[in-house]
């Protein structure tokens, strides 16, 4: 359960469903919230009866906190789950779900890959959340790298962990037959909002142009910055830069085949799952350190280069530093992204998911105490995603 389940958890949930139904286990999916999503141009359409939207026509902002919980209630009684896997307490989703598992004595599994380090909370809405959050029974994690940040503040001594939900379908993107290289193209995808720091990548792409004549940068993705971006690269006069504007999803790969390397120098990204995508493509990655899914994906110097995306001239040079390398060695970081890729497949998901399934049939789920319990009750989550496309401080910067 979750606000919304668009875009990357449609194949996710379609590949669990039939995974746990193999184990004798039934998957269910509810949705919240038919609009007010940076996903909502992915429309709810679907027809299983096993997937629902308990508001299709509505944002949060239109109902109250009230009609939320009363029919996230209602499903949840409806469907009588033995476990909730839903996203942080945060949003309405944890939030009430948890509620609802405690309430029924039920085991609730949370979701969750923003790194704690990440999001600054002054100290008594911080001790709020850690109150509630320990009385989750598992916590489902991207990677293990993710454990330093959680368990210094959720004790695995009381709470399972479990990894590997933040995965695409690699077989998706996969090059079938013999891989042509050399195409002479890097390519960047996603969103042209502000937190994609596009303008320091063209910025540095002009001293590319200046000491390489060969290679072109491929811009690949629609939003409000798509004018401003156009305008800027031509008042530098960048010669060898291709906006391609919205592609369908279904295209993505092809374009990620065309190229012989991804680049993106985002501000940040609590995941960043289009780097799964390219490298799944077979691409090395040139990624921001601001970028979580680096810490796990991006081994420097063996399948890509990390840098500041801060600092243009070191976009440069990492930019150069690929692009000057010979042909088997970028044949070999691409052979690299696609060994390590392979670990965070669907099938991953799925074993993880199964041996916390597993785990947790041996334990009660937990009950809380007065303070949590209360605490708990008092608290609906919320809604929050504005603050999704706009520029976060990281530590450090």
């Amino acid at each position: 359960m979750h606000n919304d389940l668009r875009v990357y958890w449609r194949r996710r949930l379609l590949y669990l469903r039939d995974f746990l139904k193999s184990k004798n286990i039934s998957l269910y999916a509810v949705e919240l919230f038919g609009k007010g999503s940076p996903y909502d141009f992915d429309p709810f359409n679907k027809s299983e009866s096993w997937w629902d939207c308990l508001f299709p026509d509505n944002s949060n902002s239109e109902l109250s906190k009230y009609q939320i919980k009363d029919k996230v209630f209602a499903k949840l009684d409806e469907i009588k789950p033995d476990i909730i896997i839903a996203g942080s307490i945060v949003f309405y989703s944890g939030a009430l779900g948890l509620r609802w598992a405690r309430k029924n004595q039920k085991h609730f599994i949370m979701f969750d890959d923003a790194k704690p380090s990440w999001v600054k909370r002054n100290f008594v809405v911080q001790g709020i959340k850690d109150v509630i959050t320990r009385q989750i029974d598992a916590l489902w994690l991207p990677s293990a790298e993710y454990d330093p940040g959680y368990t210094a503040l959720y004790s695995k001594k009381n709470i399972y962990y479990l990894y590997g939900y933040n995965c695409v379908d690699n077989d998706l993107f996969k090059f079938k037959g013999p891989k042509k290289t050399n195409h002479n193209k890097i390519i960047c995808v996603g969103r042209l909002v502000p937190k994609k720091n596009v303008r320091n990548l063209l910025e540095a792409w002009k001293f590319i142009e200046e000491h390489d004549n060969s290679n072109t940068l491929v811009i690949l993705g629609d939003g409000p910055l798509l004018p401003e971006l156009k305008a800027f690269a031509d008042s530098i006069k960048l010669n060898r830069v291709v906006f391609t504007g919205a592609v369908a999803n279904d295209k993505i790969p092809s374009y990620l085949h065309g190229a012989d390397a991804f680049i993106s120098p985002s501000l940040y990204e609590s995941w960043g799952l289009v780097v799964n995508e390219a490298m799944a493509a077979g691409l090395p990655v040139l990624l921001s350190d601001k970028f979580n899914a680096a810490g796990t994906l991006l081994k420097d110097g063996v399948n890509g280069y990390v840098f500041n995306p801060y600092d243009v001239e070191e976009i440069q040079k990492k930019l150069i530093d690929f692009i000057n390398l010979p042909q088997p060695a970028k044949d070999l970081m691409s052979a690299n992204s696609l060994a390590i890729i392979a670990g965070m497949s669907f099938e991953h998901m799925g074993n993880e998911l199964l041996a916390a399934i597993k785990f947790l049939e041996t334990r009660p789920p937990k009950r809380p105490g007065l303070l949590p319990n209360l605490t708990i009750n008092l608290w609906y989550g919320r809604y929050n995603t504005t603050e999704w496309d706009k520029i976060r401080q990281s530590p450090g910067n």
